[in-house]
């Protein structure tokens, strides 16, 4: 078992000391939108597939996993916005079609927050697990050890909970996991109440995914509201990076890294706007290039709560640069309710996106994904401005699971067949 590490109140205020110190910061302020070319694939019928949608149902919030073979993929989303019972479902052909929705075990409709699906190996048996979380007090899990065909019921992990649990988990360099969440206050343990601060969290796994330790706060501020922590391994292996949600919605989405697998992470880092979201979620390409799926909340953008993409490197991220284009996936037509994706990268490099959105104008939210490859993305970025990317062989990523751990007149191809139209840097000690 994992330690558990304990934040001393000294150590909270240290951490809010230094969040503070972020709103002084006036020097090299990123912009609030962006310059880099914009590709809109939203009316690219071709890309879209539906995978759940329920008339008068409010379907939300999915996330994936692709299995080894490259072609079985189990996509978990919750029956609501947020809590709900969980629905489960599989494609045998890399997300092109989707079975009808699997048994759960009966406890799943108890979920009170956004499941969360990952691929965890067992450092000292190899077995192969998938986990499922499910958030708020107290953060449960279930675990199946055949591929998603079984699975326990949900059970408690501790005393200890939290908001969208666990939004990344990432293999360490020894084997271990680890996992990362966030909470303001009410769910981290129970009778908690709301407060002004939020903490980012962290707790590791040495046991491949059966167990997780107390968890210990990396962050937490009143100044800033950073949550949903999406990690990305830089390609070197040397470094994790969690890209931030900003919550209070006066600053770009921030950044924080770590070049010792968690034990310390920098303050955070406000980012530019071209990769200002919700929930970042991304994978490279084979050409190392990385794609960063999200909700757009940039502040200045004209598509704003969108589902969104960013393309660049991981250079980019690091030197705070823009990035080399973004990309519209689907237009949500109300408000900023859509973009948790699940992102996966096929062998051929397609790229396979799912999320939930209100893609019928008037009507609940339903999971549909998008698939594209980046060399089309570059050709429509190319003939759009003259933008021409030089691949960089140093960068050159083949396999993704070493690397890491988201309009008007639509017609959303259905998997079955059937179409439907639609209207429009300082340590901080723990």
């Amino acid at each position: 078992m994992h330690r558990p590490m304990q934040v001393t109140a000294h150590g909270i205020l240290l951490l809010l000391a230094v969040a503070l110190g972020l709103a002084g910061q006036t020097k090299d302020i990123p912009k609030r939108g962006y310059s880099i070319p914009l590709i809109d694939l939203a009316r690219e019928t071709q890309r879209q597939v539906i995978v759940d949608q329920e008339k008068g149902q409010y379907l939300g919030h999915p996330t994936t996993v692709l299995l080894e073979d490259n072609k079985t993929m189990i996509v978990v989303y919750p029956k609501g916005h947020g809590s709900g019972t969980i629905i489960m479902k599989r494609s045998m052909d890399a997300g092109l079609t989707w079975s009808e929705r699997l048994p759960v075990p009966e406890n799943w409709a108890t979920s009170q927050e956004t499941p969360t699906i990952h691929r965890v190996i067992d450092p000292h048996t190899g077995m192969k697990r998938l986990i499922l979380f499910s958030g708020l007090y107290p953060c449960r899990m279930a675990i199946s050890e055949n591929d998603g065909a079984t699975w326990t019921p949900l059970k408690p992990l501790g005393d200890w909970g939290g908001i969208v649990t666990m939004s990344s988990v990432i293999r360490l360099k020894n084997g271990d996991y680890l996992a990362m969440f966030h909470d303001d206050g009410r769910f981290f343990r129970a009778g908690g109440k709301a407060s002004d601060t939020f903490t980012l969290y962290q707790t590791v796994s040495k046991d491949g995914g059966l167990t997780w330790s107390e968890p210990m706060a990396v962050f937490a501020s009143s100044e800033v509201h950073l949550c949903e922590p999406g990690i990305i391994r830089s390609p070197d292996g040397k470094q994790l990076a969690a890209l931030l949600r900003e919550n209070r919605r006066q600053h770009n989405s921030h950044v924080i890294f770590s070049s010792d697998e968690g034990k310390t992470w920098t303050a955070p880092r406000e980012l530019p706007g071209a990769l200002t979201g919700d929930r970042h979620t991304g994978k490279y390409a084979k050409d190392g290039r990385l794609f960063i799926s999200f909700r757009d909340t940039t502040l200045e953008s004209s598509t704003k709560g969108d589902r969104v993409g960013w393309v660049g490197t991981y250079s980019d991220i690091v030197n705070g640069s823009e990035g080399q284009y973004r990309v519209r996936l689907m237009h949500n037509t109300y408000q900023e309710d859509c973009g948790y994706p699940g992102v996966e990268r096929l062998p051929d490099d397609t790229f396979v996106t799912t999320t939930y959105g209100h893609w019928i104008e008037g009507e609940q939210p339903f999971i549909a994904s998008v698939r594209f490859k980046l060399r089309e993305l570059d050709a429509k970025a190319k003939a759009q401005r003259g933008w021409e990317f030089q691949s960089r062989a140093d960068h050159s990523c083949d396999s993704d699971r070493s690397g890491v751990l988201a309009s008007s007149s639509t017609v959303l191809q259905m998997a079955n067949g059937r179409s439907v139209d639609s209207k429009p840097t300082c340590p901080l000690m723990f």
